[in-house]
């Protein structure tokens, strides 16, 4: 099947309300897809079937899954139609003083709780809604691809909870096998020219925050790990730190469940420790995350005679609603930040969408 089959299966199931997702790896070039052939809401809260797996940040609430077995699953390769990115265009300009009013003093009373040593990391968000009529979401997800090449880039529909579309950098975990792999990602800076940059304090501090915490909780767990040395990650127009993380399960029949429960929610999407870090946001943020730092991906599905689970967090990523794009942006806080760069740094992670939908 063509590239252009493909998406007239997805407008077809647009058109009779049926659920799918359309997306492709990071690096990548085949554009995958899972059309459900009923509306169904299908729960994911067993984690054993196989399937597309779309889950929320509040782990409390049951993922949805779009089952294999009630899915037609298509492969197609993505033409080579990429773009050569401004790296050094303009950031877009955001007038609405009471937002940033609003993130400046939730980003203070979470410094504040750190010096009170109620954790020693918090991430806080923010939504930003845009008017945006267009109805095409296909041709959002196409440009997603073309400017995002290294991104895990999606389009997920389902009647009954929305549409979603994103291009996120961040692994939750890679499962294949007995062989996992995830990574340790904080700290964001623009990309200008140059991987070759200073990172401060702040940023350092975070970054090995989140390497300790996956390494510490994930050692029990498995029966080898081993980690690569921190990194300047590019992702699109920004700049992370990373770390990968890899190693072996006990067995083949360790549960993917158990390594979700130790990773999901991330420091990296939550704070450490994480049942406190989390508290202060449900208590905070004063909005629903909905699925914004939630996870997505692959679950026990067959390559080439291999079960594999393929996750990513919910990162740069937007909720269509009534005309409406609903962009979800946050940033890691620690003691030393400061809460006006704090507001500039979802700024600009607001261009990976906004790149797409002006």
């Amino acid at each position: 099947m063509d590239i252009s089959a493909l998406y007239l299966k997805i407008q077809s199931q647009l058109d009779h309300q049926l659920p799918f997702v359309v997306y492709r790896k990071p690096g990548g070039n085949k554009i995958n897809s899972f059309l459900q052939n009923d509306n169904h809401l299908y729960g994911a809260n067993a984690y054993d079937t196989s399937g597309f797996v779309f889950a929320p940040f509040d782990n409390k609430d049951i993922p949805i899954l779009i089952p294999t077995d009630k899915s037609s699953c298509y492969t197609t390769v993505s033409p080579s139609e990429r773009k050569v990115q401004n790296q050094n265009e303009s950031s877009f300009i955001h007038n609405n003083l009471t937002a940033k009013k609003n993130h400046i003093k939730l980003v203070k009373d979470g410094i504040d709780a750190i010096a009170n040593d109620s954790f020693k990391k918090v991430v806080l968000s923010r939504k930003e809604e845009m008017i945006f009529s267009d109805k095409d979401y296909l041709k959002v997800f196409r440009q997603l691809i073309d400017n995002y090449p290294n991104a895990f880039v999606y389009f997920w529909y389902h009647p009954a909870v929305g549409t979603w579309l994103g291009a996120t950098p961040e692994t939750l975990v890679t499962i294949k096998e007995d062989q996992f792999f995830t990574m340790a990602l904080a700290g964001t800076q623009p990309y200008v020219d140059s991987l070759e940059v200073h990172w401060g304090a702040k940023e350092i501090e975070e970054q090995a925050m989140v390497t300790d915490f996956v390494i510490n909780e994930l050692s029990s767990k498995v029966k080898s790990i081993e980690k690569s040395n921190t990194y300047t990650y590019q992702a699109g127009t920004l700049l992370h730190l990373r770390t990968d993380i890899k190693g072996f399960l006990k067995n083949r029949n360790s549960s993917v469940e158990d390594i979700i429960n130790v990773l999901h929610p991330t420091p990296a999407v939550c704070g450490l420790p994480k049942k406190l870090a989390k508290s202060f946001i449900l208590e905070n943020e004063l909005y629903d995350r909905k699925y914004y730092t939630g996870f997505l991906g692959e679950l026990y599905i067959n390559h080439k005679g291999k079960t594999e689970s393929n996750l990513y967090v919910n990162l740069r990523c937007m909720e269509m609603s009534s005309g409406k794009a609903i962009i979800y942006v946050g940033g890691g806080i620690t003691k030393d930040s400061i809460s006006e760069k704090e507001w500039e740094e979802t700024v600009r992670k607001t261009e990976t969408m906004k790149k797409v939908l002006h």
